[in-house]
């Protein structure tokens, strides 16, 4: 048996795409050796030669460029000549330049990176905030999922789907293209790490893709784990994600209303050393709360007053059953049901092997476990089990809806599926 028997798999899978490609800024390597004064580096033999193009030889290159590249990424030409002016910047080109010498300086320093080509997995799901001519009894949502790529560089990516009433998901077909956001500002001292951006307010959502940005996410922004909160000022999207520099991991903070304009912050605290915080969708008697699991084997209830400061915490839940004997984590933000709180978990057992279970914690008080699955409600399926990381299911948040819970999940961390269970069913499994 590889699952409970209430829970229902939808025939619907996501698969990486090895065709979604961002472009990237691409650095040349650099000398093996110091250069003196005198000489010049790779990038300035780079641009002194598109500099020593006559007029026309550089008009067609870059229509050549244009022919090849056009179809496969939205304001190609200001991409080229957004690169073109940070590459000036950096050299201190003061002439002036032509269009096409300008773009074609951009188009030598960009690259092409498939942010998805090896993995689409760790989704988490929340309600749409736009919610407009939605069937009824049915709900439009965002799926965040994390990608991929070369160089095991992890990326957050969004698609949009809707549940019917009758619990059947269906999913928008992505565009093909993708694009990264503009910088804002990007703010950085000893206390906080903060970059605001916003993406094209026409780009669909599908094509929206936040790539590293900050030191610290050097090599991936990973696990984002988004969830609605209830405050009572405006609607907002907060998701806790995990930030990897290629030698440090730390907790960061994104927050949206609208999944075009986005804040990211670091957290700080000694909970926020590690990953998998999840924050709790509204305040628990006036203060934030989060599970967290900074000891990297048990699970730990922190209150605060500052949404970016966590230290302590209280511990909850500890591995008890063998399908959790190396480890628990959360598997997202917890979910309010009529009379308690839904936290999915994961646990790992023998052979490493990743499968999800359930707990139910005190409305009022999270700190009281009033039940846990004593068997998960998801394993690895034999059928399902090959992948990039193998014996894995695991989710980065569930979103309820009516009577449902929807559970999107990662498989082997190579792409996702989904789920529905109904909430009564499982209570029942779990109070029995």
């Amino acid at each position: 048996m590889t699952q409970s028997w209430f829970l229902k798999r939808q025939d619907l899978r996501l698969h990486p795409d090895p065709a979604r490609v961002v472009v990237r800024p691409f650095r040349p390597a650099t000398e093996p050796r110091e250069l003196n004064p005198l000489e010049k580096s790779r990038v300035e033999h780079i641009v002194d030669r598109v500099l020593r193009l006559d007029a026309r030889t550089a008009e067609e290159k870059l229509e050549e460029v244009l022919k090849d590249f056009k179809d496969r990424h939205r304001r190609l030409m200001d991409l080229f000549d957004d690169r073109a002016t940070k590459m000036q910047e950096k050299l201190g080109l003061h002439h002036s330049l032509t269009e096409a010498q300008r773009c074609l300086i951009g188009a030598y320093f960009l690259h092409e990176y498939s942010f998805e080509a090896s993995a689409l997995f760790n989704p988490s799901i929340v309600p749409d905030p736009d919610q407009t001519n939605v069937p009824e009894g049915g709900c439009r949502f965002i799926l965040s999922l994390r990608a991929v790529g070369e160089g095991h560089i992890s990326s957050i990516t969004f698609r949009s789907g809707t549940v019917a009433a009758d619990g059947s998901i269906s999913l928008e077909p992505p565009t093909g293209l993708a694009s990264t956001p503009d910088i804002q500002s990007h703010r950085t001292n000893d206390h906080s790490d903060e970059v605001e951006m916003t993406f094209n307010y026409d780009d669909p959502l599908c094509e929206r893709v936040i790539f590293p940005i900050t030191g610290s996410q050097a090599n991936g922004i990973e696990d984002a784990r988004f969830v609605k909160f209830d405050d009572a000022s405006r609607p907002v999207y907060y998701a806790t994600y995990t930030a990897y520099s290629g030698r440090e991991i730390r907790s960061e903070l994104l927050e949206t209303e609208d999944f075009k304009s986005f804040r990211m912050a670091r957290l700080r605290g000694d909970a926020a050393r590690n990953k998998g915080m999840a924050l709790f969708p509204r305040k628990i008697n006036g203060r934030y709360a989060m599970i967290v699991r900074h000891d990297n084997e048990n699970l730990y209830l922190i209150y605060s007053d500052d949404l970016y400061h966590w230290d302590g915490g209280e511990p909850i839940l500890q591995p008890e059953f063998p399908w959790e004997f190396i480890q628990i984590g959360n598997c997202g933000s917890p979910i309010e049901l009529d009379d308690c709180w839904l936290l999915l978990t994961h646990g790992v057992g023998a052979v490493r092997k990743y499968s999800i279970g359930a707990v139910l914690l005190d409305k009022d008080d999270p700190s009281k476990v009033l039940a846990r699955s004593r068997e998960p409600l998801i394993r690895p399926d034999p059928r399902e089990r090959e992948g990039y990381v193998p014996n894995v299911v695991y989710t980065c948040g569930a979103m309820r809806h009516g009577n449902r819970i929807i559970l999107p999940y990662g498989v082997s961390d190579t792409f996702t599926n989904f789920a529905t269970l109904e909430i009564a069913d499982l209570m029942q499994e779990l109070t029995s």
